[in-house]
């Protein structure tokens, strides 16, 4: 069992800059594909970012360039560096682990492990 704890949500400005981050216990960390997932009041769950295990990333179209997704096998974290926050990214932010790496990185039912998620409001 991998447990998925996030951290580093908050209320900040439209322009502001946040870090997320997602510390997962359990020795197979490194093999697992990561995945940041949003979720706003009314939509679907949906992909932000996605890392494979040698680091290979993925991104939403409306998050591309402005926010960065980064492992630490060694720590066993996961981080999402989010820039330039608009209104509109507020959301829950969940952490996902996908122990057989699948490849299917934007289907949320891809992946066996989810945090508790972390709120984010971004204020314009």
């Amino acid at each position: 069992q991998v447990q998925l704890v996030e951290s580093g949500g908050g209320l900040v400005q439209a322009g502001d800059s946040l870090r997320l981050s997602c510390a997962a216990s359990g020795r197979t960390f490194s093999s697992y594909a990561m995945g940041w997932f949003r979720q706003a009041p009314g939509k679907e769950r949906e992909l932000v970012a996605a890392i494979t295990s040698p680091g290979g990333t993925v991104y939403a179209a409306s998050v591309k360039g402005r926010f960065g997704i980064s492992r630490d096998n060694a720590k066993l974290t996961v981080y999402l560096q989010m820039n330039r926050l608009k209104p509109e990214d507020t959301a829950v932010y969940f952490c996902a682990a996908d122990r057989d790496s699948s490849g299917q990185y934007r289907d949320p039912t891809t992946y066996d492990y989810w945090g508790q998620g972390t709120q984010v409001t971004v204020s314009s």
